[in-house]
């Protein structure tokens, strides 16, 4: 066999990888429509809330939590547990607007 007889060929695999490509490419658009059209797409943009605390004790073993930054966090939506207390007793202020 002749070398120039060898890329002279007109058959090749470029059409088997074309109809491959086609038929991924129908798969994958035929699933983002179908996530948007049963109502799975609004689900995916949510996201967790997200807030950051500082917290410093001072010399009265007081804790002292300041809300430093992120989605506004509501007093009654927070719980501070711990072990060793020596009270039960706990206060709170809300510099909340």
């Amino acid at each position: 066999m002749k070398l120039h007889e060898l890329f002279a060929d007109d058959d090749a695999v470029s059409p088997v990888i074309g109809v491959i490509l086609m038929v991924a490419i129908t798969v994958i658009l035929a699933a983002v429509i179908g996530t948007f059209v049963l109502g799975l797409g609004g689900q995916v943009q949510d996201t967790a809330p997200n807030a950051q605390f500082i917290f410093s004790e001072d010399s009265n073993s007081d804790l002292t939590i300041i809300h430093d930054g992120g989605q506004p966090v509501g007093v009654s939506n927070l719980n501070v547990t711990g072990g060793d207390l020596d009270t039960n007793t706990t206060s709170g202020t809300s510099t909340e607007a």
